[in-house]
């Protein structure tokens, strides 16, 4: 009944929003956040880290005359998910306080989005799959168009805006539904049940399972962002609010990794172990095309926007590495590795998109060039910013570091091709470190600017959603046993199973 309570409290929630006073809105959003974080916490505690199959499973008969029914549970690729999912929604509704505009409305649509993004992770039927995976679309799409930016062109005549932004999220998420929706639909005709666990199929036609498997490839990419699927993340970032910004690229990209090793490497091993070093091409193409992307930017948000498609580089570039090339043999780091960064990143980059909400909220622009001696004037935000941003680059004894050190550690010991991966992701890590050390220096470090001189410093509220996300970097980077120890025995099972089939 865990799970169910994490998908029904924000749900009941995001309904009741729409009907209290508005001054009571924000009060009930926190109130909601908060009881659904409590009762994730049996999750961690019970959770016996021992056992790689699914636990918490909650099974219910939905439309048992199509095969759906309602069945959820977590593993350990899914908990740190769903944790993260619960921790980031409560942080950003504290970080959505100085919301003046429609209320109820963005509070009620934001805990709508925050049961979609729980179901999302905890589905293992995938018609229930599919209805939270496209739920998710409907919130994400007006808390983008109604509370980002206001529609504008540019110099160079481009329209820019959230209502733009919104409609190219919304039109890139829905051709990658649709592709999905396709190999669903055929697997469900196939096994005549929405049950993914029972979808597997030893003797299926190998060029069956490498047409699945791009169907579902591409709408995962999609969300991932990769290269060249990519396009529609740094307007979204750019142009949503603060805490929108901070779910998208902590939650929402998580779920195209998630979906490629739930569905993907399950469903089609002889597939995945064909298309492994594909998936390694473009993890290192994201590595080096978001570090260079990301060099060139002014806007500190786009900056950000673009570290994010890198940094899932190195999430895909250990998702790749799950053999030896040449032995068949099993490696685990890099798909441990990933996965651990997934959750890394989810926690960086929500402390920098809070952090580049809190300098546009007193600045009114997050133009770099703009800014200077930041330190002076603030220095409790700098801090904050130092530790983000440090952990963000890979320093050592910051979590940003550890997940990195797995991915290229379990890269390198499947050999092969997978040696030049390496070597040029490590280039991306030399580049990663570059523009965060120049963003520190021209914005923190630099000459005083006059029109930073009376910028007040992060206040109370801000603080508070900061430290804890600072708190798991730090612990992460100097502890991360007990991280591992959740995820350890699912990644295995999942090594174990796709060379065990696809070999």
């Amino acid at each position: 009944m865990t799970l169910s309570l994490l998908l029904l409290i924000p749900l009941l929630g995001s309904v009741i929003a729409l009907f209290v006073p508005e001054k009571a809105v924000k009060p009930l959003a926190l109130v909601i956040t908060i009881v659904t974080l409590i009762a994730a916490i049996p999750l961690l505690i019970y959770f016996d880290t021992s056992i790689s199959g699914f636990q918490f499973l909650e099974e219910r008969y939905w439309i048992p005359t199509f095969g759906i029914n309602y069945i959820v549970a977590v593993d350990g690729l899914s908990l740190p998910l769903v944790i993260l999912t619960v921790l980031l929604s409560l942080i950003c509704i504290i970080a959505s306080w100085n919301i003046e505009k429609h209320v109820r409305g963005y509070f009620s649509l934001f805990l709508l989005l925050q049961s979609a993004m729980t179901g999302v992770f905890i589905a293992l039927d995938m018609f229930l799959f599919y209805v939270f995976w496209e739920l998710m679309l409907l919130p994400m799409y007006f808390l983008i168009g109604i509370w980002g930016a206001p529609p504008r062109v540019d110099a160079d005549g481009r329209t820019r805006g959230g209502p733009y932004a919104a409609i190219k999220f919304f039109i890139y998420t829905l051709i990658g539904s649709l592709l999905m929706l396709v190999a669903i639909l055929w697997l469900w005709n196939q096994n005549g049940t929405f049950d993914f666990r029972q979808w597997t199929d030893p003797d299926r036609n190998i060029q069956f399972q490498v047409i699945l498997w791009t169907l579902f490839f591409i709408a995962f990419a999609i969300k991932i962002p990769m290269f060249p699927f990519h396009t529609w993340l740094p307007d979204a970032h750019v142009e949503a609010p603060t805490a929108v910004s901070v779910v998208l690229a902590g939650v929402l990209l998580k779920m195209g990794t998630y979906g490629i090793i739930r569905f993907n490497y399950f469903l089609f091993p002889d597939a995945t172990v064909m298309m492994a070093i594909t998936v390694g091409v473009f993890g290192v193409i994201n590595i080096i095309y978001g570090t260079l992307c990301a060099m060139a930017q002014t806007d500190m948000k786009r900056l950000v926007a673009y570290s994010s498609i890198s940094h899932m580089g190195y999430v895909m570039l250990g998702m790749s590495a799950f053999m030896s090339v040449g032995r068949g043999s099993a490696v685990y780091e890099g798909l441990l590795g990933g996965t651990l960064q997934m959750w890394n990143h989810g926690t960086i980059t929500a402390m920098m998109f809070l952090l580049v909400g809190v300098i546009y909220d007193r600045a009114h622009h997050r133009d770099i060039t703009r800014l200077g001696g930041l330190a002076i004037t603030m220095p409790i935000y700098t801090g904050f910013v130092g530790l983000a941003f440090f952990a963000s680059l890979g320093l050592p004894g910051l979590s940003g570091f550890i997940g990195e050190a797995l991915v290229l550690l379990g890269t390198w010991k499947a050999a092969g091709i997978y040696r030049i991966f390496v070597g040029i992701a490590a280039v991306g890590i030399v580049i990663t470190a570059g523009y965060h050390l120049w963003l520190i220096h021209r914005a923190f470090l630099g000459k005083e600017n006059p029109e930073c001189a009376k910028l007040p410093d992060i206040n109370l509220r801000e603080i508070i959603t900061l430290v804890p996300l600072g708190l798991i970097v730090i612990w992460i980077g100097v502890y991360p046993a007990p991280a591992l120890r959740y995820i350890s025995a699912t990644m295995q099972s999942i090594v174990d199973n796709i060379l065990q089939a696809g070999l």
